[in-house]
């Protein structure tokens, strides 16, 4: 019964907008017995309903969709005997859920789920009282499409049982009234997955664990069939079944079908892939730090940019990172753990009260800036967040003043060389008007960088220069929505000396040939490798 009380606090915080799904399922502070804090992002895993015909319904709920008008034995419900025996979240997919990274798992797989029951339980025709007993909706969501109850559901079970043949019917009837045949088409339009379910699943190699060629080895042998360096984006759409290929852009980034899930996959495990999206894996390939590099993670949880560069740096350097949230730092610190990087310092701390003109910091060249934004690009915020629109005018402008101020404060350190400012937002006022602003504070001291001439979708038109900007979105890059602005120093400040100013150089040849190496012998084991 605790299960069924923790979701139901969940969703009357949901419809109080506290905050979203995902947010609410995390800071809770309910543990299943056995699993320990992860079981946190776990709390809604078990909504997952395969479809089951009428027909095989129990006799007295299949003469009640009868008399209930149903005649399509194609109908589906939620309800069934599969459901019973669905395992619980795994490790894997609650360190995603908690991470922010993945694919519909965890916390945001289960609020998509979750809403979508919660929006069909809405509309069932005579249980409107619903309205006003989360727990009771939870549970009833456990009767029409989850998996019946699991333990004790206290108070409401008796009287959900004597009902529960005139509610399926009720929603059956629902469904013949709506003219669709499966649950997800009662969602409305706003909310339905859309462009989001064609989005291909990406995935990062991780370069200081393995390399792109022993992954994709190791999927091979396990029947992956490898279809080659993508030539355009209709490859990308083209992709189905066990197929992958390797992205045109990115040389690190392999492309699997949209939904593929790769959570319990033994490399994802042991941190020698990471889950994620194209766009957010641009700012750190724009950033380009060499070895050796002193760069800031402005705004870094949850990590996986962090990576990144740790990545591109080969573990030579520092990388200074920073955030406010005690617990977004905490899932960001077992990441990196993960994937093997060395040079970070993590710090709690409002990257605006860092000062430039800290010793630490003074040969810092390189910055990467992905401030809180309103999120509007990504593809999942619709289902994570019930009725969620457009932001507001208000918050536009409160989010909009945050990053300029971030912006402008970054473009401060001495040895700044290049920047990159980034945000999963589609709307101008945080993107091309933050950049726009900055420049013109900065009076000719940085400029736009020209960056991937190819790239199809440009930033808005609204100020001279803005084309050197980059969008993307799920119609036009086939990823989640996204802006990226390089900023580049205009000219070397004199104050800076010439020691400080100049690239680190790269470390001998021979080193990156000891590192493939060590590589192989990590990314094609003969056994699947431990965490």
């Amino acid at each position: 019964m605790a299960l069924y009380a923790a979701a139901a606090a969940v969703l009357a915080g949901v419809e109080s907008r506290q905050g979203s799904i995902k947010g609410l399922v995390y800071a809770s502070r309910f543990q299943v017995a056995g699993l320990g804090v992860r079981s946190r992002a776990g709390v809604l895993a078990w909504a997952r309903p395969p479809p089951q015909p009428v027909s095989s319904w129990p006799r007295a709920e299949r003469e009640a969709a009868v008399r209930a008008g149903v005649r399509d034995p194609a109908l589906l419900r939620g309800a069934g005997r599969r459901d019973r025996q669905r395992r619980p979240p795994t490790r894997g997919e609650e360190a995603a859920a908690a991470s922010g990274q993945g694919d519909g798992r965890g916390a945001a797989g289960s609020g998509r789920e979750s809403l979508l029951a919660w929006t069909q339980l809405r509309t069932v025709h005579g249980v409107a009282l619903l309205g006003r007993f989360s727990e009771m909706r939870v549970l009833v969501y456990e009767l029409l499409l989850g998996r019946g109850f699991r333990g004790g559901a206290g108070r409401w079970k008796p009287l959900l049982n004597r009902h529960q043949a005139r509610l399926k019917a009720e929603l059956a009837r629902l469904k013949v009234h709506r003219g669709v045949s499966r649950n997800e088409d009662l969602l409305e339009v706003g909310c339905r997955p859309g462009l989001a379910s064609q989005v291909p699943r990406f995935v990062r190699v991780n370069t200081l664990k393995t390399c792109s060629d022993n992954v994709i080895d190791y999927f091979k042998r396990q029947g992956f069939s490898y279809q080659g360096r993508a030539s355009s984006l209709e490859d990308l759409r083209a992709l189905k079944g066990k197929c992958f290929l390797l992205d045109p852009l990115l040389s690190e980034l392999l492309v699997f079908p949209a939904q593929t899930d790769l959570h319990d996959h033994p490399l994802y495990l042991a941190g020698h892939l990471i889950l994620q999206d194209k766009a957010s894996c641009l700012p750190a390939l724009l950033l380009d730090p060499p070895p050796g590099s002193h760069v800031i993670d402005a705004c870094a949880a949850p990590g996986n940019k962090t990576s990144h560069l740790a990545a591109l740096l080969k573990n030579q350097g520092k990388i200074f990172a920073f955030d406010l949230d005690a617990k977004r730092l905490a899932s960001m610190a077992t990441l990196l753990a993960r994937t093997g990087v060395s040079c970070c310092q993590l710090a709690e701390e409002d990257f605006l009260a860092v000062s430039p003109s800290d010793q630490r910091y003074r040969q810092v060249q390189y910055i990467l800036l992905d401030p809180s934004c309103s999120g509007s690009g990504m593809v999942t915020r619709q289902l994570e967040e019930p009725g969620a629109g457009a932001p507001s005018k208000e918050r536009l402008q409160a989010l909009a003043g945050f990053q300029q101020r971030a912006l402008c404060h970054a473009l401060t350190f001495p040895s700044l060389q290049r920047l990159v400012y980034s945000t999963c937002s589609l709307c101008q006022e945080e993107n091309e008007d933050v950049v726009r602003d900055a420049l013109q504070q900065s009076a000719g001291t940085f400029r736009l960088a020209p960056v991937l001439p190819s790239w199809p979708h440009r930033g808005l038109s609204t100020f001279p220069g803005a084309e050197h900007c980059l969008r993307a979105s799920p119609e036009t890059t086939l990823t989640g929505g996204f802006f990226i602005a390089v900023l580049e120093r205009a000219e070397v400040p004199s104050s800076v000396s010439q020691a400080e100013t100049s690239a680190p150089e790269h470390i001998p040849s021979a080193a990156p040939k000891r590192k493939k190496r060590r590589c192989k012998a990590a990314a094609a084991p003969s056994a699947p490798p431990r965490t």
